[in-house]
């Protein structure tokens, strides 16, 4: 064999067994996995939508007492960046209960997540903390630690069923670290 040239036989070997060397030095060190980017992660939720809400008022407390709600749900980017901001309205079916508020969503590319910020332009306040979080397909999942009613509670949002026409978004509240959820918030949307 002459110096410099690899046999033809060679070149197939190497093409075979390079992708699979790779992929274990990657597999091995999660680090060099490619980063996801959910900067787009809630592009399905622009536009409008209908609103329809199951909201459980006596949370933690056993109760099973649901009130719901019909309204809308309105979703636009700001500043044509990945950020959003939702006007949300809707109205008790007995007409007794209304609720309006905003949300922010903004996306941090060094972090790879989204923080959830609730917004009352009425009072001119933010909720804090926001509820953190990504998404893994089609399911994101966000959290924060609250005080609710004295005591420290989780705080997750899950959005789920997505598609371009639906989407469900549920709050639960965990007193125990996570170890048990109770749904007290279900908001389903429709084109």
């Amino acid at each position: 064999m002459k110096t410099g040239k690899v046999p033809f036989l060679a070149l197939i070997v190497l093409t075979a067994i390079l992708p699979a060397l790779s992929f274990a030095q990657t597999a091995s060190n999660p680090a060099n996995l490619p980063q996801r980017d959910g900067a787009h992660d809630f592009d399905f939720l622009i536009g409008n939508w209908k609103a329809h809400v199951r909201r459980l008022p006596d949370r933690l407390n056993n109760s099973n007492t649901w009130v719901e709600y019909d309204g809308i749900s309105n979703h636009k980017k700001i500043l044509d960046s990945n950020s959003n901001f939702e006007e949300f309205d809707v109205t008790s079916t007995d007409k007794k209960l209304h609720i309006k508020a905003q949300t922010l969503r903004l996306y941090n590319p060094a972090s790879r997540q989204w923080s959830i910020y609730l917004v009352d332009v009425d009072n001119g306040t933010l909720g804090l903390p926001p509820v953190v979080g990504s998404f893994t397909g089609n399911r994101g999942e966000f959290f924060d630690q609250e005080d609710y009613k004295g005591r420290g509670i989780l705080v997750r949002y899950v959005w789920l069923s997505i598609s371009p026409q639906s989407a469900r978004m549920e709050q639960s509240f965990s007193p125990d670290g996570g170890k048990t959820w109770e749904v007290n918030w279900i908001c389903e949307l429709a084109r």
